[in-house]
């Protein structure tokens, strides 16, 4: 059961029931004690996979033997710096619970916008040593540790002919204005990694002097103030490692060198945390500083001033948008000209206004609700400003008139419960009427198959009514060739029938003209003779047309059944064309 509750969430039928057993094990007076503590696990457990859902991958061996034996499997856990933590994991571990693990063991007390990246970076031959070519993807906090293991092996086995490195990064989702309030000295240290790190990629874009001075900010960082900083052995290699390549081109190695040493002496009186704060300060004062960067590419742009590829910032001031090679500042739209985005899995969009005008941007990215988040969560700060400042500019004017600052609180909890009372309302409508388009989808499809289901018998009906159409056809066909040879055989009759009377009547003649007895003989037998002939025919004659009458009915019947046929075919397809567009309706 343990191992089950691990593993998977239970089923919404039994999971009330299965709940409601353990939990009557766990507290049970008469129970094991060992029992006890396997029911206790068991319902910490459900209570995790009823929140994060089923594992995806299925536990690898190690991970069911640990869950076994109480024993806890462990992996790491890197900074942006390269340095790494060792975190411990078992088969319900989730990214969440990583994170909160991690912020215990390095004592980060506000960790509420840091989280857990998948890190994959390709490694082929000269591209072994570039910085710069890794991509990080966020991840849900309820995904498991145990699944992305497994995911990470799945994708270098599948990397073949390319080196594929996959891992965990620790670092910060987004920064918000509230973050320059702490001086918890981790949080400081960690933002300052990030920003260092983004900064050496070139996705902030100085001038020179900017340049320079944070160059020789970073070296103070990492080695202190020394005297003659060129006979340190390490100079060379931390003025190429601190600035960005993108910069660095654009003078003479010597020349970055003399300006970053004068600037470096100038700073005797800084200490390794005042080099640390005025490097953040800097940034924090560009127009985009910071922010978190994406790699999106354009899908439409109205205003056609984008190139195809871009690397999108988000802060605190709104979208900003960067050309990646050479790196290149662009455009920025701030947040009160956001008028309205969204995502898909593959696309994000940006409705925003520029130069008073209205444009739909979008663009093609794997990261699309990690954008919309980042910038719904800046929006929400404004918000949330702005109301505070508004609540205490009336507290103000309240106590100008009276000290009623006991009496401002109760309206303001009462407005809070009021303003929760409401959301969870939404909520819970929201959820109804999710249930309900979830139903009518179900309804929708069930009405589709059946609906497939007679378009097919339909088709099969249609199909042996060609056949028999295909029948009456043929032997409408072979009717009315027979009819045809009966017709023609009936000509025939007649013109024989018009030669007999005509030699009929010219015996007849010449039996009166001849009075002899043998010749009067002669002529009455060939007279008797032609008239046998005669009748003969004449019944040949009323066979053939009573024939010829049977097979024009028979013509006439399989003509009204072929035509009767023909309309329900008619009918048949008119009918599938009606299913067949209310298919594509539904």
């Amino acid at each position: 059961m343990y191992l089950c509750a691990s593993s998977m969430p239970p089923s919404k039928d039994i999971g009330a029931y299965l709940s409601e057993y353990v939990h009557y094990i766990a507290h049970g007076a008469t129970t094991d004690s060992d029992v006890r503590v396997l029911a206790l696990n068991t319902l910490n457990a459900l209570k995790r996979s009823v929140k994060a859902g089923p594992r995806v991958a299925i536990p690898a061996r190690e991970e069911i033997e640990a869950l076994l034996t109480s024993r806890k499997l462990t992996t790491i856990v890197f900074f942006l710096d390269e340095t790494f933590e060792e975190i411990t994991y078992d088969m319900a571990t989730t990214v969440a619970d990583a994170v909160e693990e991690l912020a215990g063991i390095i004592k980060l007390s506000v960790y509420s916008s840091f989280s857990l990246f998948e890190c994959r970076k390709i490694v082929n031959g000269s591209k072994s040593s570039e910085v710069g070519n890794e991509e990080y993807i966020g991840l849900d906090d309820n995904k498991y540790i145990g699944d992305l293991l497994s995911e990470f092996k799945s994708a270098k086995d599948r990397n073949k002919g390319e080196i594929l490195h996959c891992k965990l990064v620790f670092k910060k989702r987004l920064f918000r204005e509230s973050d320059e309030a702490v001086t918890d000295p981790m949080f400081v240290q960690l933002s300052y990694v990030q920003l260092q790190h983004d900064y050496i990629l070139g996705n902030y874009p100085v001038g020179r002097d900017d340049a320079a001075q944070l160059t020789a900010l970073q070296i103070l960082v990492e080695i202190g103030f020394i005297d003659n900083p060129e006979s340190c052995v390490e100079w060379i290699s931390l003025l190429e490692r601190f600035l960005p390549r993108q910069v660095a081109i654009t003078r003479a190695k010597r020349d970055w060198e003399l300006d970053i040493i004068s600037r470096y002496q100038l700073m005797e009186h800084l200490s390794k945390d005042d080099a640390r704060n005025q490097f953040l300060r800097i940034l924090r004062t560009l127009p985009y500083g910071n922010s978190v960067f994406f790699s999106v590419r354009k899908i439409d742009d109205p205003i056609g001033l984008l190139p195809g590829r871009i690397i999108l910032g988000i802060n605190k001031r709104g979208v900003h948008f960067f050309r990646p090679v050479p790196k290149e500042y662009l455009h920025s739209a701030e947040l009160r000209d956001i008028m309205q985005f969204g995502s898909s899995n593959t696309a994000v969009f940006f409705k925003m206004r520029v130069a008073g005008v209205l444009h739909i941007f979008q663009f093609e990215t794997k990261q699309g609700e990690e954008i919309c988040v980042a910038l719904q969560t800046h929006i929400n700060d404004v918000m949330l400003r702005r109301y505070s400042k508004a609540r205490s500019g009336s507290a103000t004017s309240t106590v100008s008139q009276n000290d009623v600052s006991q009496a401002d609180k109760p309206p303001n909890a009462e407005m809070y419960d009021k303003r929760v009372q409401e959301l969870s309302k939404v909520v819970d409508e929201s959820q109804k009427k999710a249930d309900q388009l979830r139903d009518e989808l179900q309804r929708k499809t069930q009405q589709e198959r059946e609906m497939q289901e007679e378009l097919e018998g339909l088709k099969d009906t249609l199909q042996s009514e060609r056949h028999i159409i295909k029948e009456v056809t043929s032997e409408r066909d072979r009717l009315k060739s027979l009819c045809d040879e009966k017709e023609s055989s009936l000509q025939v009759a007649l013109v024989e029938k018009n030669r007999l009377e005509t030699k009929l009547t010219n015996g007849q003649g010449q039996e009166n003209n001849t009075k002899m007895d043998l010749s009067g003989n002669h002529c009455e037998r060939d007279t008797l003779t032609t008239v046998g002939s005669v009748n003969s025919g004449i019944e040949m004659l009323t066979k053939l047309e009573e024939e010829l009458k049977s097979c024009r009915k028979e013509l006439a019947a399989s003509k009204e059944v072929s035509k009767k046929l023909i309309m329900e075919r008619n009918m048949l397809e008119q009918r599938i064309q009606r299913l067949e567009r209310a298919k594509s309706e539904e």
